[in-house]
């Protein structure tokens, strides 16, 4: 027998030693090969397995899970899971509005775009990505990158229009470049760039970024627009005599302070991981309050100013689609999109290996590429994965993308809901905000109770804060008028005109004698300012006073007294039949006397100054 047909087991050791033969491969043509090395590379995962003898309805379902991840997950989709989502996508809203609104000034592009950018994008991600971690939004390196490409073609201030427009162009350009490279499956061009190039662009990126801030924090007005560290330091320094600005500086510095603090305390205890995450909110906030109270920005101090009301416009018509500026979008359009793929791929592999799950690297770029095309459509820019918020979405428990819907919720809120609630009425928007986060973080019992406590406070405020304003004669005219809505509305000589918006009770009487005796002191401080006519008259249109009690008829008989030491008369003006009636039964009417009640402000003019009715 033939050693070699002896097994291991077998063979003693005196035998000779086994020897094995090398093994041929079966001989393939070159067309086998080519069609395997194609496959291995293109179709690694073989999407088209689980399509292998499935009816058609079947087929049919698994090709829209194929394109529509969240239609194959989201059937197990639990109450637990939308629970560590919501606080995820609620942590991650709270520190991309601030960030939204420093990324589009990185773009040079008005603050809006930025929010825009983290509600439509994060919407299309939610229903076509395949990691469960990723945050979606305006990152900072796209940013730069985008607005110092853009702005060696267009200059942002000069021809702000058009550099919108080729911003939009360059968007949707490079979200064609990625749904390309994720429909014909070349996911492997990224393996392209190594570890080590990566970690280089992002760390020179992120000095390039921190240089440019130096503009804002220091208060510099006039800037360089290149981005390297000789131009920026050579602009920084050139200005220092005349060009800094002190108070930027002091709040730079101090809001600064703050931020690396609540980044330390969020290092130091990893369950207060959000205090880092809401610092640049509060920071927002309370800076917002402190230049608003100090008029700070009428020393330099330089704001966002007013940000556009509404949800994301339409701008498929700004696109260039021909003309001069094409090819440039193209161009800027390919490499941003390519920067922006890279980094999103890396932030989804990284934490696809922390949770152990596997990323699909050409759904990744299919559902980016989708997202930034439709994104260019609807007044966005380019959007990708964030280093900082997809950490601070691992951190925060998110389980799925609905993290993503959360935070473009919250963006939409801040967008629309503030504008419309917040600038009808303050009261709204604060019940509004109260009950939300009162059912989100406690529970539907407290968030009720926190909306009727704020609406009643509301309640309460009106009725011991009244609205009261001060009336002007239109011209030509015998009417009267707020001097505030109506700016033509002229006050008449030697008169204050004064209308109270509501009841007299005692929960405001005070409140409204005092208000009253403020104004007359505000004017007397403008006669002496500019010599007009002293104040001889002040008239008390009451028709919106539907009634009064006895706490309001004292603090009219006090007003009077005051008012007659200053040798100034008291007039009525249309008091309701109930307020009439009270005045009368008090003996009010006969202390000012009855001759000064009148049935218009016309005519309670008309006795003081008969000259100047209709002429003013």
């Amino acid at each position: 027998m033939d050693i070699q047909g002896l097994s291991a087991s077998n063979r003693h050791p005196q035998d000779a030693p086994y020897v094995h033969k090398v093994g041929l491969p079966p001989k393939q043509n070159l067309f086998s090969e080519f069609k395997a090395t194609v496959k291995e590379t293109f179709f690694a995962d073989d999407p088209l397995r689980s399509f292998k003898d499935q009816p058609g309805s079947k087929k049919f379902i698994l090709g829209l899970q194929t394109v529509f991840p969240i239609l194959e997950w989201g059937r197990n989709y639990s109450f637990a899971k939308f629970r560590g989502d919501l606080i995820a996508g609620l942590t991650i809203a709270s520190l991309c509005i601030p960030q939204d609104i420093g990324y589009a000034k990185l773009a040079n592009l008005d603050p809006q775009y930025g929010l825009y950018t983290s509600f439509v994008p994060p919407l299309i991600y939610a229903f076509m990505g395949s990691s469960r971690d990723i945050a979606i939004g305006p990152v900072a390196v796209v940013s730069l990158l985008l607005g110092t490409l853009l702005q060696t073609e267009i200059d942002p201030v000069a021809n702000a229009e058009e550099y919108r427009r080729l911003a939009f162009t360059a968007t949707f350009f490079a979200g064609i470049t990625q749904a390309t490279l994720g429909f014909f499956r070349l996911g492997f061009l990224i393996d392209f760039l190594s570890h080590a190039a990566i970690v280089g662009f992002m760390s020179g990126a992120a000095i390039t970024i921190a240089l440019q801030q130096l503009k804002g924090f220091l208060g510099i007005k006039k800037f360089t627009k290149k981005t390297d560290i000789v131009s920026v330091l050579h602009s920084v320094f050139a200005s220092a005599h005349h060009g800094w600005n002190w108070q930027t500086i002091v709040i730079g510095v101090s809001f600064l302070s703050f931020l690396l603090a609540a980044k330390h305390i969020g290092k130091k205890n990893k369950k207060l991981f959000w205090v880092p995450a809401i610092g640049p909110l509060i920071c927002v906030i309370v800076s917002t309050f402190f230049v608003y109270i100090t008029r700070a920005d009428k020393e330099g101090v330089q704001i966002v100013k007013h940000i556009k009301k509404g949800i994301n416009p339409s701008s498929v018509n700004q696109i260039y689609f021909h003309g001069d500026y094409l090819l440039k979008g193209v161009r800027i359009g390919i490499v941003a999109g390519m920067v922006a793929l890279t980094e999103a791929i890396a932030i989804g592999r990284t934490f696809a290996a922390m949770k152990d799950y596997q990323l699909d690297g050409n759904k990744e770029m299919l559902a980016l590429g989708t997202m930034n095309v439709v994104g260019s459509m609807t007044s966005c820019y380019v959007a990708t994965g964030s280093f900082s918020r997809s950490a601070v979405n691992y951190m925060a428990g998110c389980r799925t993308a609905v993290s993503n819907i959360v935070m473009a919720i919250v963006v939409f809120l801040t967008l629309e809901i503030y504008h419309t609630s917040f600038q009808i009425d303050k009261f709204d928007f604060v019940a509004c905000m109260g009950a939300f986060f009162g059912v989100v973080f406690v529970s539907v019992e407290i968030g009720l109770l926190i909306a009727v406590s704020i609406s009643f406070a509301k309640i309460l405020l009106q009725v011991t804060r009244p609205r009261t304003a001060i009336l002007g004669n239109l011209p030509r005219s015998t009417v009267y008028r707020n001097i505030l809505q109506y700016p033509e509305a002229a006050k008449v000589p030697g008169v204050l005109i004064v209308r109270v918006d509501s009841a007299i009770y005692f929960s405001n009487s005070n409140y409204i004698k005092e208000r009253i005796l403020r104004w007359l002191v505000d004017e007397d401080d403008l006669v002496k300012e500019s010599g007009q006519t002293k104040i001889q008259f002040l008239i008390v249109e009451m028709s919106p006073v539907t009634d009064i009690d006895t706490s309001g008829i004292h603090a009219l008989e006090e007003l009077y007294r005051s008012l007659q030491k200053r040798e100034i008369q008291l007039i009525l003006a249309n008091p309701g039949p109930v307020v009439i009636d009270k005045l009368h039964a008090s003996s009010f009417a006969q202390m000012i006397g009855e001759d000064k009640i009148f049935l218009t402000v016309a005519d309670a003019v008309a006795s003081c100054c008969p000259k100047s009715v209709g002429e003013v």
